[in-house]
């Protein structure tokens, strides 16, 4: 089992959400025509200078494709909705960047905003765009929806919104499933305590009912979301969706919010990867699930075959592990229960001596690997891990 990978590559993730610098859109400012400039007092009318800044909208109005928005730090008053069209893209040579200013924390909150279905936060219907280093909270709904391709959505946090934090899906129900959202990567992003009035939709992230290929999620955290950590939810009204990757990522404490509430209509899983019983070959791996309130990872009628390996389920309140069936391939994953009772892993498909799933006899092995790694139990039995070096209570 390559744990200390894990836990190296988890450090990275952890060190992006205590504001460590970062590659690309974090380097120093540009010294071009293209920049505008973005403040909490700026105004539409604005040159969008450093000296003169403008308001976000303006500026995604103006800014060409290539160029750089820089949100100055400070907090971001919305009511409405702020879109990024489709048709003004980047290219993949030069995308379009919408990023903190560096050293800087931009929020942006939508706090006036109602629960509802048409009060998303930030959607990003363009193609070829990075959006870097925002912290979006309060929508009421997404609070960020992203319904182009080939983006890169960076060192985000999505929080306290009133649906999933950050869903890919397609921009129209008109939307030709040849242009849903493909090939974006969310990288080391944070979503937590979103949740919905029902409690049955608001996940930490989402990739899910009408997504195309060749999307990525890698060393992202989802906590505290009062339904799933992950959704990759499909439904037969629109059939598959595209697969998707999840790798070098946590999810835990799902189906509870940080201030203790519960909702009994969430599912409460760390990784849900399906629905209505159609086939999508999902790759998840190097992903760790703790503490969820039910499932770890979880096929959820899934029958396809998904690529399940390298990847640690702890302490989940049913299964760490729930494949019920389908031609799956598991190898090098580990199931540990330590504070927590909880059923025996079911796993059908194609698993070899590899893995360790939990059947009631693998404790002394997982207390084995938790005493290498340094791993303890503080008095609340909340798992104490040490990521990249950097203690973390889950």
């Amino acid at each position: 089992m390559h744990l200390r990978l894990f836990l190296a590559s988890a450090g990275l993730l952890t060190g992006a959400l205590v504001g460590l610098s970062g590659t690309g859109a974090g380097a120093a400012p540009q010294a071009a025509a293209t920049v505008l400039y973005v403040a909490p007092g700026g105004t539409d009318a604005a040159a969008g200078t450093q000296s003169a800044p403008t308001t976000l909208a303006s500026a995604i109005s103006r800014v060409t494709s290539g160029g750089t928005i820089y949100l100055r730090g400070g907090t971001y008053a919305y009511g409405s909705t702020i879109t990024v069209p489709a048709g003004t893209d980047g290219t993949s040579a030069a995308p379009t960047t919408l990023s903190a200013y560096p050293g800087e924390k931009p929020v942006l909150d939508f706090g006036a905003q109602t629960e509802s279905s048409t009060n998303r936060g930030i959607q990003l219907y363009a193609s070829y765009w990075h959006l870097y280093g925002l912290t979006v909270q309060h929508a009421g709904d997404n609070g960020i929806y992203v319904g182009g391709s080939h983006n890169v959505i960076e060192r985000t946090v999505t929080a306290y919104n009133h649906d999933t934090g950050l869903q890919l899906g397609r921009i129209a129900s008109t939307t030709p499933s040849s242009q849903w959202p493909s090939d974006n990567l969310v990288i080391s992003s944070e979503s937590h305590d979103n949740a919905d009035s029902d409690g049955e939709d608001a996940d930490g992230f989402a990739a899910k009912l009408t997504t195309g290929t060749g999307n990525v999620f890698r060393y992202d955290v989802s906590h505290h979301n009062i339904d799933d950590g992950w959704d990759l939810y499909t439904k037969t009204a629109t059939g598959a969706i595209g697969p998707v990757t999840i790798e070098y990522s946590l999810s835990y404490s799902n189906g509870t919010l940080s201030d203790g509430t519960v909702n009994d209509n969430g599912d409460r899983n760390g990784y849900k990867l399906g629905g209505d019983d159609i086939a999508v070959n999902h790759v998840v791996r190097h992903d760790l699930a703790y503490g969820n309130g039910h499932h770890g990872f979880t096929y959820n009628s899934n029958p396809g075959t998904l690529t399940v390996s390298d990847n640690v389920g702890i302490d989940n309140a049913e299964r760490n592990f729930s494949f019920d069936r389908g031609t799956s391939v598991f190898r090098t994953d580990t199931s540990c229960r330590f504070a927590v009772d909880g059923s025996n892993d079911k796993t059908v498909g194609d698993a070899d001596g590899t893995n360790q799933f939990w059947t009631g006899t693998n404790g002394a092995r997982c207390a084995t690997y938790a005493g290498a790694l340094g791993w303890s139990f503080a008095s609340d039995g909340k798992l104490a891990v040490t990521f990249g070096g950097r203690a973390v209570t889950l």
